[in-house]
């Protein structure tokens, strides 16, 4: 971890940062260790504070508030969400985050999290598969071809071994653009014409569209035994991917059944339904996928805890890259009382 001797200061990644230090340390290696943080965090799951995040939903979009704490370090995260966003060649999902001190509440690192949103939500799926998916799994199919399918295919390749990939996105032109960008990796790739030929020959089905609305990308007659699915899309109150029949089939995985429960596919269903908490498996304590036939859905929305994860790899390699600025963020007086002193010294400062 870096030190900080000057208490106003706290390291920034921006965009570019964030860029050199993922392709310093490579994609593949960037994706595994974060992994590796994020069942580090899960296996101590109880430990963390806890609750859905805080959302302000509009017409437009959704803007998000993800915090949490282990009782040591505080983290959050801004993010938004706006489907709409693509049509105005704007991005579809931002962010940005916090980590902090519980000790002083100071800010230890300000990072931009888009990318890493990115990253930490494949990691976060290829974990969840790695307990899940069917073993000896190497195809893939992949619906939805927007900013995060290539994170997806790259995840599950490092930490599962998915080389084999089945694209299909309603524009056509998001498939070749995901190919494009994948191409050299070690992947067979096939660009299908619909859903139902992406699935087709498929051990691990992800979803991950971008619409703000119920919608049924899979139908029941699409998901055989067996597979696992990877549920990414849906993530807001409204917002669904899968019929609500497959979800009557499957064993479901999600991570926290509060916010899950509001914004995952199982809003679909009676509160009461039974879900498996996903930390409890990583941890040892409930089985994962007990057999070859059984569908096992992991329903993602994305948690806390996944962010504070990332927060923490980010941090922990900033020490060896330098890959950050230092930022002028915190009033640090003389003496902590005098903070308008220190306004009267700027100003006496500025005339001289």
């Amino acid at each position: 971890m870096i030190m900080q001797p000057k208490l106003n200061i706290v390291p920034f990644v921006s965009v570019d940062h964030m860029m050199k230090l993922v392709l310093a340390v490579g994609v593949e290696r960037f994706l595994t260790e974060l992994a590796g943080y994020i069942e580090d965090d899960f296996r101590r799951w109880e430990l963390f504070d806890k609750t859905p995040r805080v959302a302000s939903h509009s017409h437009d979009g959704v803007i998000e508030l993800m915090p949490t704490s282990d009782g040591k370090l505080y983290g959050f995260k801004y993010v938004n969400g706006h489907p709409k966003n693509m049509r105005e060649g704007l991005q579809t999902v931002t962010a940005f985050g916090v980590l902090a001190d519980v000790g002083n509440g100071y800010p230890m690192l300000l990072t931009e999290m888009t990318i890493l949103t990115a990253l930490r939500t494949a990691a976060m799926s290829a974990v969840a598969a790695k307990h899940l998916a069917p073993k000896g799994a190497r195809t893939m199919a992949i619906i939805g071809n927007g900013a995060q399918s290539e994170f997806q295919a790259i995840a599950f390749n490092a930490l599962l071994g998915i080389d084999r990939l089945r694209l299909y996105d309603i524009d056509s032109s998001a498939s070749r653009k995901c190919a494009k960008n994948l191409a050299g990796m070690g992947f067979d790739i096939t660009i299908c014409a619909t859903g139902q030929e992406a699935v087709e020959g498929a051990d691990i089905i992800t979803t991950v569209t971008a619409d703000k609305q119920y919608a049924t990308i899979l139908t029941d007659n699409m998901v055989g035994p067996g597979v696992h699915i990877n549920a990414v899309g849906g993530d807001c109150p409204g917002k669904t991917e899968l019929h609500r029949d497959i979800l009557l089939r499957s064993d479901i995985f999600v991570e926290f059944p509060p916010q899950t429960r509001i914004e995952g596919e199982i809003q679909q269903l009676a509160a009461d339904h039974p879900v498996t908490e996903l930390w409890q498996v990583i941890a040892g304590k409930t089985e994962g996928r007990k057999s070859t036939r059984q569908i096992t859905l992991f329903d993602s929305v994305g948690f806390a805890i996944e962010d504070f994860s990332a927060l923490r790899y980010v941090r922990d390699q900033l020490q060896s890259t330098g890959l950050y600025e230092e930022l002028d963020l915190l009033a640090d007086p003389d003496e902590p009382r005098d903070l308008f002193g220190m306004l009267l010294r700027a100003k006496a400062a500025a005339a001289a």
